[in-house]
């Protein structure tokens, strides 16, 4: 069983175009064109039996229709995490629509969506994330749009983790992106998961596995962010660490089962 905890998808007509646009940001090459359909035959080609569909609101005005696109996702049959942008006068009702909606968790990127993890405005939003039990995955570390700056370096977010300890907080990319050794000093351990979307290029294993030590197997979520890396290559790279079977199996599907309450896995 593998579930893909980090992957992007986008309406047919967006896709081409807001692949493009992000492209022009990251310079990584695409391994799907980001539609539903052409994600779904590459998983099942990759070996992935369920993943995870994050959507971002990069505007306030992109909510609705946000919300309303991961929920077709999730009828669908895949995981469906919604978004609110923190400038929307709105955004704490979206989080209850987005309840009322069926979907699983909430996804927050701070460099996209310009705020600063720490940053009082998002309390409001946070509280109401704690209130409904919603997960939310949190971009961590540097990100190619904000390369010398990182909006949610893990030293803050632990001191949201302290602020909001009822809040469900995935950290991806290990904490840290490209910052693995604060995210092992300062989320380690913590109570928090970590996806490990990217490792494969970014991280060496040696870091990896250290840091899995110290936060605990139970708390490590297998992913990808596809489309710019494959979830064949991030599992290749989990079966090279020194990981036991056990603890390779939570993290490849059992924690993902077990936050999002998928009691029809077997």
């Amino acid at each position: 069983m593998l579930i893909d905890f980090h992957v992007h998808v986008f309406p047919d007509q967006l896709a081409p175009r807001a692949l493009n646009r992000l492209l022009q940001v990251n310079r990584v090459p695409c391994y799907s064109n980001g539609t539903l359909a052409d994600t779904e035959a590459k998983m099942k080609e990759w070996g992935v039996d369920q993943f995870v569909s994050l959507n971002i609101a990069t505007k306030p005005t992109q909510q609705t229709d946000v919300n309303n696109w991961a929920a077709a996702v999730q009828k669908s049959g895949h995981i469906g995490f919604g978004s609110v942008h923190p400038d929307a006068a709105d955004a704490v009702e979206e989080l209850f629509r987005i309840q009322k909606l069926g979907l699983s968790g909430v996804k927050l990127h701070p460099d996209y969506q310009n705020f600063f993890v720490d940053d009082p405005k998002l309390f409001p939003i946070y509280d109401a994330l704690s209130e409904l039990g919603l997960p939310v995955v949190f971009h961590a570390g540097l990100d190619p749009i904000s390369p010398h700056r990182a909006h949610c370096p893990p030293a803050a977010l632990a001191s949201v983790l302290r602020k909001f300890p009822r809040m469900k907080v995935i950290a991806a990319h290990l904490g840290g992106m490209v910052m693995y050794r604060e995210a092992e000093e300062f989320l380690a351990g913590k109570n928090l998961y970590m996806d490990l979307s990217m490792c494969v290029s970014f991280c060496s294993l040696e870091q990896f596995e250290r840091t899995v030590r110290k936060h605990g197997a139970q708390r490590i979520l297998f992913a990808s962010d596809c489309p710019w890396s494959r979830p064949s290559d991030e599992f290749a790279y989990v079966e090279r660490s020194s990981l036991s079977s056990a603890e390779k199996e939570s993290i490849y599907w059992k924690n993902a089962a077990q936050l999002l309450n998928l009691s029809d896995l077997s």
